[in-house]
């Protein structure tokens, strides 16, 4: 595998009240903070320091923090998911490039090495989610490619068709199916959030993100 791929996990300054609004509405937003800081801290634990990639973390709000120091930060900027996703893409170094979001329990490393392997034959790979959307989109972002973020259909069942639409006559390869936690019932289908760890990470995460 290439030394210069680039792993982003697109996440939210977790602070009580902001962020995660669906779930929160269902389960209190405490507990909705304590999923983000915990998903976070555990998603940075298991891939945030594999030497086949590069770390970065895209941010928003553009300017809060402070984050961890040891990973590269992007701000997403202003604009809809695409846009974000779009503008983030484009600000790293030469390389491919596989965004993931800090709401996915449990993601093994072996999952994003083989994102990047299949980007080596392919020109895009997506993991797709049950609901029509995705968890993860890589790119081999080679010049002239074009935006697989044009005009999508966000938070819908037709974010993952519209994307693929875009790439139409590229290369593409899926990756398994995965779902993120929107909700309450979401959650309840990762048994302790599949995460490892859950106190000791989130602690840290915690110490790392207090103002």
């Amino acid at each position: 595998m290439k030394t210069n791929c680039h792993l982003v996990i697109f996440t939210r300054y977790p602070r009580l009240g902001t962020g995660k609004r669906r779930l929160a509405a269902q389960t209190g937003a405490v507990e909705a903070l304590r999923f983000q800081r915990v998903s976070l801290a555990n998603t940075l634990l298991k891939l945030g320091n594999d030497a086949r990639w590069s770390t970065w973390l895209a941010v928003t709000p553009d300017h809060s923090g402070p984050w961890p120091s040891r990973y590269g930060i992007l701000q997403q900027g202003t604009g809809d998911l695409g846009q974000r996703l779009m503008r983030v893409t484009n600000r790293l170094p030469t390389g491919p490039v596989l965004i993931i979001g800090s709401d996915v329990p449990g993601i093994p490393p072996d999952l994003i090495a083989k994102g990047f392997s299949l980007l080596e034959g392919q020109d895009a790979v997506f993991g797709p989610s049950s609901d029509g959307g995705y968890w993860a989109v890589g790119l081999r972002r080679r010049p002239n490619a074009p935006n697989p973020f044009h005009d999508v259909r966000w938070s819908t069942a037709h974010a993952l068709s519209d994307s693929m639409r875009n790439l139409q006559g590229r290369r593409v390869a899926l990756l398994p199916e995965i779902d993120d936690v929107d909700d309450a019932a979401s959650l309840a289908s990762y048994p302790k959030w599949g995460l490892l760890h859950g106190t000791i990470a989130a602690a840290k995460i915690s110490s790392a993100t207090r103002r």
